[in-house]
């Protein structure tokens, strides 16, 4: 049903367990030895697939929140306008906090979105984006765990959509151009 619209699968659903693992256990290891929960700040709707299987690999305490930004609104691209449409439930102030998404692009809605949580003064803010897109990055972001960089081809699967579409994939696919 959903094989015949992609050109090929990029990431097998062995492959992202695997990484989703790796980066587990990374995390679990920098923040072994902070005193306050860490807080896992997802941004929705792409990282939730990413996230809850990553919350299950770290091995310490931590707390979930989520935000929803948008910049695609139903395109390949991002618009470059980015709309924060939910915000966190809960201060950040003094914080440790992990970012989460599911593919850092061009950088310009992540940053927008790091800029703002950085006037919230956290006592710590890394990132773990499941992807990465370094060749179409506009605005430099720093990732501190990065599952795979990816070529600049439109993805979905695992949480990545298409026009709302494709998120249920256990893999990441490249969309065949003809299906958007």
């Amino acid at each position: 049903m959903f094989k015949e619209k992609l050109k090929r699968v990029l990431i097998t659903e062995t492959e992202i367990k695997q990484i989703v693992k790796k980066l587990g256990k990374q995390i679990t290891q920098d923040y072994n030895d902070i005193e306050d929960d860490l807080i896992v700040i997802g941004l929705l709707k792409g990282s939730f697939i990413f996230m809850a299987d990553l919350v299950r690999e770290i091995r310490i305490n931590l707390v979930t929140d989520f935000m929803t930004v948008s910049s695609y609104r139903n395109k390949t691209e991002s618009t470059g306008d980015v709309k924060i449409i939910m915000d966190l439930d809960e201060s950040v102030n003094g914080k440790h906090i992990l970012m989460v998404e599911d593919i850092i692009d061009t950088g310009n809605t992540f940053s927008k979105v790091l800029n703002l949580l950085h006037t919230r003064n956290p006592k710590s803010l890394k990132i773990c984006s499941l992807l990465s897109k370094p060749s179409r990055r506009v605005r430099e972001v720093k990732i501190d765990y990065c599952g795979k960089e990816i070529p600049d081809e439109f993805v979905c699967g695992y949480g990545l959509d298409y026009a709302q579409k494709y998120r249920n994939l256990p893999y990441i696919g490249i969309l065949d151009p003809k299906y958007r």
